[in-house]
């Protein structure tokens, strides 16, 4: 067998080397060939080949090497919008994975000398959002995708006619409270034979109304009318007693009408605003995920400033500004000091902002009160952690 011959040492050993990765300065881009050494590159070079290659690339250099670039920054961004599209990951990782292929464009032929002069061009074009750490540069990409962020204007859409709808329905039930409060007080004529206590007359027993969205009031006044004639008829003085009676079963016997309907559109409020996710914008967050904790986020808190797929949250950690994606499995809520702000997170009030009360520690819920909007001063009683989380 020959010194260099297909199964020799040397033969096996130099088809090992060309199916890997070779030294940059040693590939040539215009003939595609890598060379394995400084010689082999020189002789490359001289070679017929390579100087009708080179003849080409000097009639139009700029043409070829924009070319180039175009493909090299294509296909960059194509792994990295496959591998790691929400992710935040170093850039040195990504150049690793993406040169794997032997047969890619390499960034010697491009119009970027170093890796650190893509990332930034990436940066001022707004492909990716880059930083510079202690580390290294590090980049996340963004999702310009034309079905995303179609998506996302429906889902914005969604949320704000769902709201507009849940304001209208509270603005409609208050009407109908003061309207039904306005026709049951008396008249002036008649209060004289009313005492104090009759005034308190639960609604069921003065005139058992009912009322709903979408319902007239109507029969609200002639139920009314109804009742005040048994009430102030004839019989003025047995009618009183009935009426004392019926006020004192009101009061020992449970809530009004108006607390039965309050309380009901609580619970409606409640089974519609009940989600399985709770992640929104603003929000202080503390990481649990125990595969951080060798990176030392464990227990560590940061900022929600993006919501991703309703479950992922993009945080900004406090300490040390690092952008983490997480889902929100591996979170928790943050209860801020008593008189701090809180969003409510999840449950009949959702997404209002209130003020921490108290603490009740034994069964882990909170006494907040809500600031702002339709429901501004109202107090919410035993509200979970898990439903409430500090503002920023």
């Amino acid at each position: 067998m020959g010194k260099n011959d297909f199964l020799t040492p040397k033969a096996i050993a130099n088809r090992i080397k060309a199916k890997g990765l070779q030294k940059l300065r040693w590939y040539c881009q215009m003939c595609q060939k890598q060379c394995r050494d400084e010689n082999g590159f020189k002789c490359h070079c001289m070679s017929e080949s390579h100087q009708r290659q080179m003849q080409v690339f000097g009639q139009n250099p700029n043409r070829i090497i924009d070319g180039y670039s175009e493909e090299f920054e294509s296909t960059f961004l194509e792994h990295m919008k496959r591998s790691h599209r929400f992710s935040r990951i170093a850039a040195t990782v990504v150049y690793n994975e993406y040169i794997a292929d032997r047969h890619h464009v390499h960034m010697n032929s491009t119009q970027w000398a170093t890796l650190t002069e893509f990332v930034k061009h990436l940066g001022r074009t707004g492909q990716c959002k880059v930083e510079e750490t202690p580390k290294g540069w590090f980049m996340t990409y963004i999702d310009r995708d034309s079905e995303t962020l179609l998506k996302e204007r429906l889902k914005n859409k969604r949320l704000k006619s769902d709201m507009h709808e849940e304001e209208r329905q509270e603005e409609e039930i208050m009407k109908q409270i003061e309207r039904a409060a306005k026709l049951l007080k008396p008249e002036a004529g008649d209060g004289a034979l009313v005492s104090s206590e009759a005034s308190s007359v639960d609604l069921e027993q003065a005139g058992k109304l009912t009322f709903s969205l979408g319902s007239s009031s109507k029969p609200v006044v002639d139920d009314y009318k109804k009742s005040s004639k048994s009430m102030f008829g004839e019989d003025t003085e047995d009618n009183l007693k009935k009426v004392k009676k019926g006020a004192n079963i009101g009061k020992v016997g449970g809530s009004s009408v108006l607390d039965d309907l309050m309380k009901e559109q609580e619970k409606v409020k409640e089974r519609s605003n009940r989600k399985d996710y709770w992640l929104c914008e603003g929000i202080v967050v503390k990481v649990m995920s125990k595969a951080l904790a060798e990176k030392g986020y464990l227990k560590q808190k940061g900022v929600v400033k993006k919501v991703i797929d309703k479950y992922v949250g993009e945080v900004e950690m406090i300490d040390n500004k690092h952008v983490l994606r997480i889902d929100q499995a591996e979170l928790e809520t943050v209860i801020p000091q008593i008189g701090g702000l809180v969003r409510i997170v999840n449950g009949a009030y959702r997404g209002s902002n209130a003020r921490l009360i108290s603490v009740d520690t034994d069964h882990f819920c909170a006494k907040v009160q809500i600031e702002k909007g339709i429901y501004d001063g109202r107090v919410l009683q035993a509200v979970e952690y898990e439903d409430i989380c500090k503002i920023y």
